[in-house]
């Protein structure tokens, strides 16, 4: 296997096993490698897995699921009761929803269940006005706001949670491909938000995932 190495023991490590980054990867290869860890008898998520890739692996992995909004292909989705979940995923618009799944197929990855909530930004901040006694029955929370990222920091001074925010590239002019979302969440004067890279759904889900097992452990 000269083009590939995987990290067989890294659930081991550090308790969640290895992800695939698929966009730069051929079908053969996200192929072979899937098929390893399918003849491993373990899980596996590739993710940013473009739509015609995803539907040529289904084709070798019928019983897979491919996810076209987030690009995340699981070799086998676990069914969670995402009603009781104690990880909340906010978004801010519904053009932030490639983030939000792929956030939500990592955690399904991990066997956590996740609340998804969206639409709740601030141009109409009464609908996440009216979902505060849902939101709080989370544990740990992932914002994801482009334009001008101010959800995070709404968010932040609402709810005493620790929070994961995520900056996308959904904007247009000075949004800039989700900077300004991400200058705003890093100089948010909401105290203790985390931020991740723009569009960062799979690093959020880590965050929050760590988070939630120590708060767990306890």
């Amino acid at each position: 296997m000269d083009d590939y190495n995987l990290d067989t023991n890294r659930e081991e490590r550090l308790g969640f096993p290895e992800v695939v980054y698929g966009s730069s990867k051929s079908v053969d290869l996200l192929r072979r490698i899937l098929n390893e860890y399918q003849t491993q008898s373990r899980n596996a998520l590739a993710t940013r897995v473009q739509p015609e890739k995803g539907q040529a692996l289904l084709e070798y992995f019928p019983d897979a699921h491919y996810d076209p909004v987030s690009q995340c292909f699981l070799l086998q989705a676990n069914d969670l009761d995402d009603e009781n979940a104690r990880i909340g995923i906010l978004s801010a618009g519904s053009s932030d929803l490639p983030i939000v799944n792929e956030a939500y197929y990592t955690l399904n990855l991990l066997n956590v269940p996740a609340k998804r909530i969206n639409d709740v930004g601030v141009a109409g901040i009464h609908r996440l006005f009216d979902r505060l006694d849902d939101i709080k029955t989370c544990r740990t929370l992932i914002v994801v706001a482009g334009f001008e990222g101010a959800l995070p920091s709404v968010v932040g001074g609402l709810l005493s949670q620790p929070i994961i925010a995520v900056p996308s590239s959904v904007g247009y002019g000075v949004a800039t491909g989700g900077m300004a979302a991400l200058n705003a969440m890093l100089s948010s004067c909401a105290n203790g938000i985390s931020v991740t890279n723009i569009d960062n759904g799979y690093g959020a889900a880590m965050a929050a995932y760590r988070i939630l097992k120590q708060i767990e452990a306890k």
